[in-house]
C-alpha cells in the first residue's frame, strides 16, 4: 500500500512531559500543526498516527524529523541530513 510523502516537521526533538497513564497521539506524517502531537492532518495520506501510553510521568525527546527509527522516541535521526 502506497501513503503520502512524510514531511520533516523539524530539525530536532520535542522535550514533552509526560504523565504516567495518559495517551498520547504522535503524529508520523509531519503535518500536524500541533507538533509533535497529532491534529488530524494526516487524513487522506494512508500515514497513521502512533498512538501511546505513558509507563511513567517523565519527560523525553518526541521526534520531529519523522526518522526516527524508534518511533515515536527521538534516536538521532535529524543528525544525519
Amino acid at each position: 500500500m502506497s501513503h503520502a510523502d512524510v514531511h520533516r516537521a523539524g530539525d530536532a526533538p520535542a522535550r514533552v512531559d509526560l504523565k504516567e497513564g495518559e495517551t498520547y497521539c504522535w503524529c508520523a506524517c509531519g503535518r500536524s500543526g500541533t507538533q509533535p502531537f497529532c491534529d488530524g492532518s494526516h487524513q487522506g495520506t494512508g500515514l497513521d498516527p502512533v498512538v501511546f501510553v505513558a509507563r511513567k510521568s517523565e519527560t523525553v525527546a518526541l521526534c520531529c524529523c519523522k526518522q526516527t527509527g524508534t518511533a515515536p522516541l527521538c534516536d538521532g535521526s535529524h543528525n544525519k541530513r
